[in-house]
């Protein structure tokens, strides 16, 4: 941002866009790498029902909550006080 309390100049938008979307395909790529990782841990390769049966839920309902505690544990040992979304 403008050092001096200015509005933000023409150079300063553009570094708050650039960090905008790189921010956009992190959250992206990280949602897309959950789902992958999740669904072929959970979901049975051969479909019976057009719903999730009772383990598949709880399989999938576990996973994400392990694959976000790792992410929030990696971003803090690197130095990200927030959570990735």
């Amino acid at each position: 941002m403008a050092a001096n309390g200015n509005a933000p100049t023409n150079l300063d938008k553009e570094q708050i866009f650039g960090m905008a979307e790189k921010e956009m395909e992190y959250r992206v790529d990280l949602f897309n790498r959950l789902t992958q990782t999740c669904f072929e841990k959970c979901i049975e390769k051969r479909y019976k029902e057009s719903e999730l049966n009772m383990g598949e839920n709880s399989c999938i309902d576990r996973c994400v909550s392990k694959y976000w505690q790792v992410t929030n544990l990696v971003g803090q040992l690197l130095g990200s006080n927030r959570p990735p979304m």
